[in-house]
């Protein structure tokens, strides 16, 4: 048998054609289009302060603590050593770690503390920012930042919670609030038998006294969002109608308030954030809002978050897109990288422009809110509309924007060792998250019916870009014409119609703010005569490159 002389190298193969590891970035300073739309519509102080955010969530650290977090979801634990109930959820390190660089920050707080002076709009970009570390945090960030409004409905309530709420940092204890200078808020509306239809609640609550300083709350709720807060706003059923109430965790005498976790959801994503049923057996709750109007109170918050379920899958497109466009430029396919194929360019083009355009509409419906607090009749109708369009269509366009981008990638897409499968599971959460597409339409009619002058403000938005390109006159002109008719015919087309404000809007900002490549392609593909529902169909004269190289900078 002849001698077998080993090879000196045992590997198979070498590593290439692949992109490179991965740095620190700022992804910030690399958005363009973030920039460029906080440049037009936020004041100064908002990008400065921004700044260290972006970098913090373009870091390896952050974004290993987002991978963690979604590899370790949180734990049930009902019970202590001795069989005393618990009823806590335990968060890995890298949870905590990421809700630290969130609320330590004061991007809950910003908006009330810089009300009317851009601090929706620094919140709204801090969001989708934190987004594309990890989406999980952002729910309980999100319902502190929006619990402030129905606070404020009750002096006893905000004098004990307003200034925890706006404390800058995270307290992750399960202690009495009084032992807290920092809290968390969440939120629990949703029973099995009713869903949306929040009215059919059997949650009842026996008010203490006739000056509504308490209440005891039995029933079950089907979705209790961040089980962990340290108080939540419900629903429950009084004599006077449906109420709303603040839940702390623990009574005021200091102990644990009997609000029972009977399970945690099993979810498709947002893993790492906790969603639970839970029980109130007999808890203690504060009223807040008037007697019998427990929805509108609520609605003070909803309004809130659903601007937050706006800009949070803009966000994850951003990052998306981000991946999909490294990944072309750094892998050769045919004799060139994928990021000079043509079809290639196409697609990634089209996921660009509908990033450019969800960035846009987010921050235009924040900077509403924030004209809204000093007091503009044109900017308060905007913040009863903008919202929930844009809600509705950023929504719509994930779930294909992410399986686009996976694409992209081929079978290492796939992979949960990149973020986009990841990205893919969470897209369509903030779809169902207050209120799914068909309740935010019906929702949309219903602004329309009881504040017309929403609609004449979005109209004057868009006549403000009349004239600049034909695609968008003529959907302008059909939009106009469509608002005319009649009730029933409104109702069946309300997807169509809902679908349409967002885009022309969208289409509007970018006429007014971004570069005529952008603008026209936009209108074009998106207004046109045959928009496709796919990506990557653009005209064929496309100016691709110029699109391509606003995706990083």
């Amino acid at each position: 048998m002849a001698d077998f002389a080993p090879r000196e190298h045992l590997a198979t193969h070498d590593i290439v054609n692949q992109p490179p590891v991965p740095s620190d970035e700022d992804w910030l300073t690399d958005d363009l289009p973030l920039r460029e739309a906080l440049s037009h519509q936020a004041p100064a102080w908002v990008p400065r302060r921004l700044a260290a955010l972006g970098r913090a969530v373009g870091s390896q650290r952050l974004q290993a603590l987002g991978e963690a977090a979604n590899q370790h979801p949180p734990r049930l634990r009902l019970f202590d050593r001795h069989g005393r109930r618990l009823d806590e959820v335990e968060y890995h390190p890298a949870y905590h770690a990421l809700m630290h660089e969130a609320f330590d920050h004061g991007w809950h707080a910003v908006a009330w503390q810089e009300e009317g002076r851009g601090g929706h709009q620094a919140h709204v970009a801090a969001l989708y920012l934190l987004t594309q570390a990890e989406p999980g945090i952002c729910c309980p960030l999100t319902m502190t930042h929006a619990a402030m409004p129905v606070l404020r409905q009750k002096k006893r309530v905000m004098a004990h919670w307003g200034s925890r709420l706006l404390t800058w940092g995270y307290d992750p204890r399960a202690h009495p609030s009084d032992d807290k200078t920092a809290v968390t808020l969440g939120m629990a509306m949703t029973e099995k038998q009713g869903g949306s239809d929040v009215r059919a609640n059997t949650t009842y609550a026996e008010v203490a006294d006739s000056d509504r300083n308490g209440a005891w709350l039995s029933g079950h709720k089907w979705f209790c969002s961040a089980p962990m807060s340290d108080a939540f706003l419900t629903l429950a059923q009084t004599s006077d109608g449906l109420d709303c109430f603040l839940v702390p965790r623990f009574q005021p005498d200091g102990r644990r308030n009997p609000i029972e976790i009977q399970r945690l959801k099993d979810k498709c994503g947002n893993r790492a954030n906790a969603s639970a049923e839970i029980e109130y057996r007999h808890a203690w709750a504060q009223p807040i809002g008037e007697p019998g109007r427990g929805i509108a109170t609520i609605l003070e918050m909803v309004q809130q978050t659903r601007l937050d379920a706006a800009v949070a899958p803009v966000g994850m497109m951003r990052q998306a897109l981000r991946e999909a466009w490294r990944y072309s430029c750094h892998r050769h396919a045919f004799g060139r990288p994928l990021a000079e194929q043509p079809l290639m360019r196409m697609v990634i083009a089209d996921l660009a422009l509908e990033v450019e355009a969800g960035v846009g509409l987010g921050l235009r419906a924040a900077s509403a809110f924030d004209g809204a607090a000093s007091g503009h009749d044109h900017e308060r109708a905007l913040a009863r509309l903008l919202p929930t369009l844009a809600k509705y269509w950023h929504n719509k366009r994930g779930p294909g924007f992410m399986a686009e981008a996976m694409e992209c990638l081929g079978g290492i897409g796939y992979v949960e060792e990149t973020p986009l499968a990841r990205l893919y599971r969470e897209a369509p959460v903030n779809s169902i998250w207050e209120g799914s597409g068909n309740v935010i339409c019906l929702d949309v009619l219903r602004v329309m019916a009881r504040h017309p002058e929403s609609i004449e403000a979005l109209m004057s938005e868009l006549k403000a870009a009349h004239s600049q390109q034909a695609d968008f006159d003529r959907a302008l002109a059909e939009l106009e014409q469509a608002l005319t008719a009649g009730d029933e015919t409104m109702t069946l087309r309300a997807r169509w119609l809902t679908q349409r404000m967002a885009q022309t809007l969208q289409a509007a900002l970018l006429l007014r703010h971004a570069p005529t490549a952008i603008a026209e392609t936009f209108c074009r593909s998106r207004l046109g005569h045959d928009p496709s529902p796919a990506y990557g169909v653009l005209p064929a004269d496309a100016p691709l490159a110029a699109i391509l190289e606003r995706i990083t900078s």
